[in-house]
C-alpha cells in the first residue's frame, strides 16, 4: 500500500486486519482453550492475562511514543512480536505454556490499538464524528471471520485458531509500516495530572469492560452448550457488529445531535439489560438476537463516545498517554476483573448469574457517566 494512498484508507485497512485477529480471538480462541484440555477457571485467567497486562503496559507505550514520536515504530515492533508469540502455541506444553504466550502476546497488544486510536483522531482533528466511517472497517474484519470461523467449526477442527490468529497480525503488520510516523513531543515528560472529567470517563470504561467479561470469555460456550451450532454462532456474533457498523456509520450525526456523557448513560442502560437477557434467556433465539444488537450500544456507541471523550479532555501533547490509560482503566484493569469474575461465577453459579453480575457491572457505570455529565461534557 503506497504512502500517497489516503491516510483514512490506510487506518481503515489496519482496522480490518486487526479486528479479524480479534474475532478470531474472542469468538473462538476459548473454544481452542478448551479443545486444548483448559477448564473454566484456567480458560478465565488465560483469558485476563493480557487485560492485566493493559493495566500498566499501555502507559509505557504511550510515553514512548509521544516522547520520540515513535508510532509507527511501536506499533510495528508490537504486531511482530504478538505473531511470533501466537505462532508458537501449538506448540506450548498446556496451560503454562499457553499463559506465558499469551500474556507475553498482551504486553505488547497492549500497545497497538491506543496509539493508533492517537493517530486516528489526530488525522480527524476537530471532527470526531469522522472517527466512524473509518473504525466501522474495524467491525467488517470482525464480521468476515467470526462468519467463516463459524461455518468452518461445522465441518473443520478449532485447531486452526491459532494460525488464523497471526494471518490477522501479520497483515496488521503490513499496513503499519505506512502509517505516520507521529511528532515528538517535548512536554511528554512533564508532570502528568489527570485533567477534570477524565476520572469518569477511566472508571465508567472499567464498569463497561467488566460487564464484557462474561461475554467475551463465556458467550460461544454458553451457546454451544444451549445447542446452538456453529455457524448459528458466528451468525448470532456477526449480528452485534452488525449493529455496531449502524452506530459507526451514522456517527457524525450521533455526535452532532446529543452530548458525549448522554451516550455514554445510554449504553450503559443498555448493558445492563443485554447480559442479563443473555444470561436468563438465551435459549430464546429473538431476545438472543436483541441483546446481540445491543451490542451497538455497549460497544460501538460507548467506545466511540469513550475515546472522543479522552480526545477532547487531554491536551495535544499527552493524546498518546491518555487513550494509553483509558485503554489500561478500561480494556485492562477492566477487563481483567471481568475475565477473572466470570471465571469464578461460572465455575460456582453457572451462566444466569455469571451474566446477571456483569449486567450489574454495566448498570454500575451509569454513575460515572452521569457524573461526567455534571462537568459539562
Amino acid at each position: 500500500m503506497p504512502l500517497s494512498f489516503p491516510l483514512p484508507a490506510r487506518l481503515a485497512a489496519f482496522y480490518f486486519a486487526f479486528f479479524a485477529h480479534a474475532a478470531a480471538y474472542v469468538a473462538y480462541f476459548p473454544l481452542y482453550l478448551a479443545a486444548r484440555g483448559l477448564e473454566a477457571g484456567e480458560i478465565a485467567l488465560v483469558l485476563a492475562l493480557p487485560q492485566a497486562a493493559r493495566i500498566f503496559a499501555p502507559a509505557a507505550w504511550g510515553v514512548l511514543a509521544d516522547r520520540f514520536g515513535a508510532q509507527r515504530g511501536v506499533i510495528v515492533a508490537c504486531c511482530a512480536v504478538m505473531a511470533a508469540c501466537l505462532a508458537a502455541l501449538p506448540a506450548a506444553p498446556g496451560f503454562v505454556g499457553i499463559a506465558l504466550l499469551i500474556g507475553l502476546t498482551g504486553l505488547f497488544s497492549a500497545g497497538v490499538m491506543p496509539l493508533v486510536e492517537a493517530v486516528t483522531f489526530a488525522s480527524i482533528a476537530g471532527s470526531p464524528g469522522r472517527y466512524g466511517p473509518v473504525r466501522l472497517w474495524g467491525s467488517v474484519g470482525f464480521i468476515a471471520v467470526v462468519l467463516a470461523g463459524g461455518a468452518w467449526l461445522d465441518v473443520g477442527s478449532v485447531d486452526i485458531v491459532p494460525a488464523a490468529l497471526v494471518a490477522g497480525v501479520l497483515a496488521a503488520l503490513v499496513v503499519a509500516l505506512v502509517l505516520p510516523k507521529g511528532r515528538r513531543h517535548a512536554a511528554a515528560t512533564a508532570p502528568f495530572t489527570l485533567p477534570p472529567g477524565a476520572r469518569a470517563v477511566l472508571l465508567g470504561g472499567f464498569c463497561m469492560a467488566m460487564a464484557h467479561g462474561a461475554l467475551y470469555a463465556f458467550l460461544t460456550i454458553h451457546l454451544q452448550r444451549l445447542g446452538y451450532s456453529g455457524t448459528a454462532i458466528g451468525a448470532l456474533w456477526t449480528i452485534g457488529v452488525v449493529a455496531e457498523i449502524g452506530v459507526f456509520a451514522f456517527l457524525p450525526a450521533l455526535f452532532r445531535r446529543y452530548r458525549l456523557s448522554s451516550i455514554l448513560l445510554f449504553s450503559f442502560a443498555c448493558a445492563a439489560a443485554r447480559f442479563v437477557a443473555i444470561g436468563w434467556a438465551a435459549s430464546q433465539l429473538w431476545i438472543l438476537c436483541v441483546a446481540q444488537v445491543l451490542h451497538a450500544a455497549t460497544f460501538g456507541a460507548f467506545h466511540a463516545a469513550s475515546v472522543a471523550a479522552i480526545h477532547r479532555i487531554f491536551p495535544e501533547h499527552a493524546q498518546g498517554r491518555g487513550q494509553a490509560l483509558f485503554s489500561s482503566a478500561c480494556y485492562g484493569a477492566g477487563g481483567a476483573a471481568g475475565a477473572l469474575v466470570a471465571g469464578w461465577a461460572w465455575e460456582a453459579w453457572g451462566p444466569q448469574l455469571t451474566f446477571t453480575v456483569a449486567g450489574a457491572a454495566g448498570l454500575a457505570g451509569a454513575h460515572f457517566a452521569y457524573s461526567l455529565r455534571r462537568s459539562g461534557q
